[in-house]
């Protein structure tokens, strides 16, 4: 599978379709056909703008469209992106509330490298920035990055957090989302050895894989059944001419939607045979339901191979994060020497991709931790993107976490009031 040929395929098949479905749906619009006063013009054109707008997604990153904050000052502020650190794999971004004086709680949000883009989080952005100062890690596109840069696998990765937290500083907040949670806990470690003072002040892991083996699901069961050759052969391909990452081994994008989508098929089935019905009825809408959900759900982007092989390597199969053995440029790791960090586990009662108990083991590894310092929630009734942006999140573990953070805030120091002498 290691060819461009079988890439330049699937984005072929992807073109095509997003071509098949513009075709019909401008077939449809045609002001002759509106003579024929015939209902299968109608779900032609409907399947035509299902279809086009579908495949038309795959390629494309969404935006942020961060709203305006409204603010006690009675204005709505708007929010700037802002690039703090530009690096080849991934930036560090700031969400910048223009008008407003920085605010004293600092955090730093890890997105997930695991198929989607950053902009997955929008919604915990939004609900965290009125209150927060948020920074956040934008990782790029394995396809758009040329080969000249280099590897990057999950030692990579964890340098980048160490690189990021150094530079935001001690007082600091982190909280890691799916699947960076593991290798956030390792950052943190490395930093406990090697600058401490540079340490965040409390560290949040959501839904993240740090024992696998601790609650099986589907997603460890397949790690647990294939051999790495296997996965190697059959997921691995080369960026096809059309990008700038142009022979980059990666794991497309496009292969990993294919997953997500075989995990829940009839469910996904169902919701698009649904919008098909709703735009033959005029129903539909940019912003509807399904739309603002899938248009971020079937943007994916390209895994560096070495990233996704390592982490299937090192975090699932040989759990070298649950074992305490994970390594970082042949240096070990041990997370005991984190000692004055606090750290809170957040997990869904009904999260089918990291299932309770995974993240929750975090908390046996922090030997060195006082048991003050560290705490675990399991939100009921909550899957696993319920807890980092559904109603479970805005309505119970948000409010938690800021608790949590605030009561490992640095103390505010004392007002000083001038005096006549």
């Amino acid at each position: 599978m290691k060819y461009m040929y079988t890439y330049d395929l699937m984005e072929s098949v992807r073109n095509t379709n997003q071509w098949l479905g513009a075709s019909a749906r401008a077939f449809a619009a045609y002001p002759g056909m509106s003579a024929l006063a015939n209902p299968f013009v109608e779900w032609v054109g409907a399947w035509g703008e299902v279809t086009e707008r579908t495949f038309e997604r795959m390629v494309v990153k969404p935006d942020w469209g961060i709203p305006s904050i409204s603010m006690s000052d009675g204005k709505d502020h708007l929010v700037q992106v802002e690039k703090v650190i530009k690096r080849d794999f991934g930036d560090l971004i700031h969400f910048k509330v223009l008008g407003r004086k920085p605010l004293a709680r600092r955090i730093l949000l890890v997105a997930p490298m695991s198929g989607h883009y950053a902009t997955l989080l929008r919604k915990t952005v939004i609900s965290l920035l009125p209150d927060c100062e948020v920074y956040m890690t934008d990782w790029h596109n394995a396809r758009d990055i040329p080969v000249s840069a280099g590897k990057f696998d999950v030692e990579d990765y964890t340098l980048y957090l160490v690189d990021f937290m150094k530079y935001l500083g001690s007082d600091l907040h982190v909280i890691a989302v799916c699947q960076p949670a593991p290798l956030t806990l390792a950052a943190t470690a490395y930093l406990a050895e090697e600058d401490p003072k540079a340490q965040p002040r409390s560290l949040t892991l959501i839904g993240g894989p740090i024992d696998p083996e601790a609650n099986h699901t589907e997603v460890t069961d397949f790690g647990r059944s294939v051999t790495m050759g296997q996965l190697e052969q059959t997921m691995i391909q080369r960026v096809g001419f059309k990008y700038a990452g142009v022979g980059r081994l990666v794991y497309p994008g496009l292969l990993q939607l294919a997953s997500f989508i075989s995990m829940n098929a009839d469910k996904h089935t169902k919701a698009f045979q649904d919008q098909i019905f709703r735009a033959a009825k005029g129903a539909t809408s940019d912003h509807d339901k399904h739309n603002v959900f899938y248009d971020e759900y079937l943007a994916v982007m390209d895994m560096t191979a070495e990233f996704y092989l390592s982490t299937v390597e090192r975090v699932f199969k040989n759990r070298e994060i649950a074992r305490n053995v994970f390594t970082v440029a042949g240096r070990p790791v041990d997370i005991s020497k984190i000692t004055t960090v606090a750290v809170i586990t957040v997990e869904g009662e009904e999260d089918d991709i990291s299932a309770p108990g995974q993240c929750k083991a975090a908390l046996g590894l922090l030997t060195g931790l006082p048991e003050d310092k560290k705490a675990a929630h399991l939100e009921p009734g909550a899957g696993h993107y319920g807890i980092f942006a559904g109603k479970s999140w805005r309505n119970n573990i948000r409010p938690l976490v800021l608790e949590f953070i605030d009561a490992n805030s640095a103390p505010k120091k004392p007002r000083v009031v001038a005096t006549n002498a």
